[in-house]
């Protein structure tokens, strides 16, 4: 896709956004430059599962805004390691493993290329693959992000056009097909790095045997189950973990996005201690990872998910939505809807009289009826609301979604 910079804009045209300039926003609406209100579908990809504004995220940031932001890992400061020790609480009971550490960044991205830089120095050091020849697994259809190494193993043209050189190492095969995983494993693999849910793809719900088999091929191999969890993680799919939902434990887990509430851009690598421990002092690092403010925020993140009341919220209005996507199915109106908790991706049927001929033009009817989401890959259109939205608002935008697949 290319795009056309906007006339007197000083942005570079990196993005593609619906015509719209969002001003305000609280709880799962937002408010434009003309004061036109929107039901938020989208919620940053993830990042704002908490909602707009929340009240004890907000409270977190603004006071730790009034004692201290940054110290960079030159110093400790109070926060770092009761942030660790929280989020190794909440997550470290749902990996392999009977000890664990966590690795603070500050993007997905970041904590993706954290994963694979401490994957290869433990096959090195731990597996005993020969050096520089380390090599990982990857799934075809995956986003892991957009860094030189991430794109280099992406299969979508326009993540790649143009960046190539290509960072080797990685080896891909079909999402979904545990026996082509396992085929692709050999003495040079170090690990399996896979999205339990592809969320950029489109919300792609791998068969349900699959991942415990992926898990059974590493253990089979000796080698690290790496679960990219930034956009599924945090409650997404009716669970901490998406992981969960399919019995599975990974060595290894990216979390990102939610991590910040929609406030700071929090990330970390939370896994097995044997394995990040290879990671010592000057082999690794980050100037803004676990700072203070992301640490206050985080922390306050991890209380709102320690109950579990969200993510089974997530899980009830998850199976609501799917209720009401389906019988869109059924019309004839959709040709696919894939839900997991509360997260969709809902696939248009070009061929519909009336109907939307791309997942761009849903979106763009759906803005003109007060509603926010994104398309991905033509005809596909992913709906992500705030974990916290009302159910009446969800009903209210699964309304205006029926009207726009209707419109004449």
């Amino acid at each position: 896709m290319t795009t056309t910079p906007v006339v007197g804009s000083a942005l570079a045209p990196n993005y593609h956004p619906l015509p719209v300039t969002l001003a305000t926003g609280e709880g799962a609406w937002v408010t434009d430059t003309d004061g036109r209100r929107y039901l938020d579908m989208l919620a940053g990809y993830s990042a704002l599962n908490f909602g707009h504004r929340h009240p004890a995220l907000v409270a977190a940031a603004h006071a730790q805004l009034d004692r201290l932001t940054l110290t960079s890992r030159a110093f400790d400061h109070d926060l770092l390691e009761p942030f660790a020790q929280a989020l190794a609480g909440l997550v470290g009971p749902l990996l392999a493993g009977t000890s664990h550490l966590v690795l603070p960044m500050n993007t997905g991205a970041e904590a993706v290329e954290t994963a694979i830089k401490a994957s290869r120095k433990w096959g090195y050091e731990v597996r005993g693959v020969p050096a520089d020849r380390a090599t990982v697994v990857v799934a075809d259809g995956n986003f892991h992000g957009r860094t030189t190494t991430i794109v280099s193993f992406s299969s979508d043209p326009d993540a790649r056009r143009g960046f190539g050189p290509f960072t080797p190492g990685f080896v891909t095969v079909p999402y979904g097909d545990a026996a082509a995983l396992a085929r692709a494993i050999d003495e040079t693999t170090v690990a399996v790095l896979l999205e339990p849910v592809q969320g950029e793809q489109g919300v792609v719900v791998p068969p349900l045997d699959y991942l415990a088999a992926v898990r059974r091929a590493c253990d089979d191999a000796g080698v690290l189950l790496v679960a990219d969890e930034i956009q599924s993680g945090l409650g997404r799919t009716g669970s901490t973990l998406a992981c969960e939902r399919f019995d599975v434990r990974p060595d290894l887990v990216t979390l990102g996005k939610a991590l910040g509430g929609g406030i700071v851009p929090v990330s970390a690598v939370v896994g097995r201690a044997d394995v990040l421990e290879v990671l010592t002092a000057g082999t690794h690092g980050s100037t803004f990872g676990g700072n203070p403010l992301a640490c206050a925020v985080a922390l306050a993140v991890v209380d709102l998910l320690t109950p579990g009341t969200l993510q089974a919220r997530a899980r009830t209005l998850g199976e609501h939505v799917g209720d009401r996507l389906d019988p869109l199915v059924d019309r004839g109106l959709l040709s696919d809807v894939r839900t997991i908790g509360l997260w969709a991706g809902v696939d248009v049927a070009p061929s519909a009289p009336g109907g939307p001929a791309s997942g761009r033009e849903l979106c763009e009817r759906l803005l003109a009826r007060g509603v926010l989401a994104k398309d991905t890959h033509g005809a596909t259109i992913r709906l992500a609301p705030p974990l916290t939205v009302d159910v009446a608002d969800l009903d209210t935008a699964l309304d205006r979604l029926t009207d726009a697949l209707t419109a004449r």
